[in-house]
């Protein structure tokens, strides 16, 4: 059985934990009356991505820890919208946009992996995803 990790040692939450104070950063800079707009709202996004995994980290249900992973990337993809929304009213250029981008789409290819390795702990008939075929030679 593996090890017991701390949510603080999933590196995809540490990672999302990061873009959060990042993203409440940069909206320090935006217009006051963006303040309980966009900007709030691009924070509590930002925020609630590693407060799923969080939330469910320890859940003694599989199918709910999968929930979680995938509330997380939700939430991530929301975020992503909501700067796309700031660079269009050009709270930020498109470099920045470019660069928190990316960094959102990483996190959300890890938790698409994460999301997969849990689901491999399901039964088969219980499984989303199935393995990718195995090549033999």
């Amino acid at each position: 059985m593996p090890e017991y990790l701390r949510i603080e040692d999933l590196l995809v939450y540490q990672k999302l934990c990061d873009l959060h104070l990042d993203v409440c950063e940069l909206t320090r800079t935006w217009p006051a009356e963006e303040r309980f707009e966009l900007a709030s709202q691009v924070r509590r996004s930002s925020n609630s991505a590693p407060a799923q995994l969080a939330e469910k980290h320890s859940d003694r249900h599989l199918k709910n820890k999968i929930e979680g992973t995938n509330r997380a990337r939700g939430e991530a993809a929301e975020t992503i919208h909501h700067l796309f929304m700031a660079k269009r009213k050009k709270y930020l250029t498109e470099e920045a946009f470019e660069v928190f981008r990316s960094r959102y789409h990483e996190c959300i290819r890890m938790l698409n992996g994460l999301e997969r390795k849990l689901e491999m702990q399901l039964p088969p008939e219980a499984r989303r995803f199935t393995p990718a075929p195995s090549s033999s030679s």
